[in-house]
């Protein structure tokens, strides 16, 4: 199974790309392969042109195509989710997410802007083809913070919800029958530097 994680922040130093990336550490714990794509990986004259036929929109919808499950994760600026990420999704097919499951998250200035996700972002899914939206996990910027050497801390009530989240996905695009050997696992981690025994 293949997990496609998209970033819709131009900073390395977002918030809801570390909430992203905490939830694709937990996923390869889980054994799923994960792929990892940014705004910045894309040209920006592509985005602001909308470049439908170049290479780089050509090998995003390839990236796309080829995965199961899809985690997109957005800023929240102005009561909307990021205009980058809309450049983004402009980009793909028409139906781009049919028959993937698709996990939002989101981060914005104070929980008002919790409804980005509901009467922004999903509506936007819907229409490139997805039906099997997981309950989005946002948080207020007071939630995730970035320390000087751009570690993440992420609130405990965060941390749970979106934990939560993943083992939903997971559940949903392991196959049926199949059991994850932790040990197994956990010795990969290790040998591939993941963390020390």
């Amino acid at each position: 199974m293949s997990i496609l994680t998209l970033a819709g922040s131009p900073s390395q130093r977002s918030r809801s790309s570390a909430l992203l990336r905490h939830a694709a550490q937990l996923l390869r714990t889980r054994g799923l392969a994960i792929s990892e794509l940014g705004l910045r990986d894309l040209p920006a004259e592509d985005l602001v042109e909308g470049h439908y036929a170049g290479p780089a929109a050509h090998a995003l919808r390839a990236r796309v195509a080829a995965a199961d499950a899809v985690l997109i994760s957005t800023p929240v600026y102005k009561a909307s989710f990021s205009g980058g990420l809309k450049a983004v999704l402009d980009l793909l097919d028409e139906k781009a997410l049919a028959g993937k499951v698709v996990l939002p998250i989101a981060t914005g200035g104070s929980p008002a802007h919790l409804l980005a996700l509901e009467y922004g972002l999903k509506p936007v899914l819907s229409a490139l083809g997805a039906r099997h939206i997981l309950a989005g996990v946002y948080a207020t910027d007071k939630q995730v913070r970035i320390d000087d050497d751009g570690a993440s801390v992420i609130d405990d009530e965060v941390r749970t919800r979106l934990e939560d989240s993943v083992e939903r996905l997971a559940e949903q695009v392991r196959p049926r029958g199949v059991v994850v050997n932790e040990a197994f696992d956990l010795g990969r981690l290790a040998l591939a530097g993941g963390f020390s025994v």
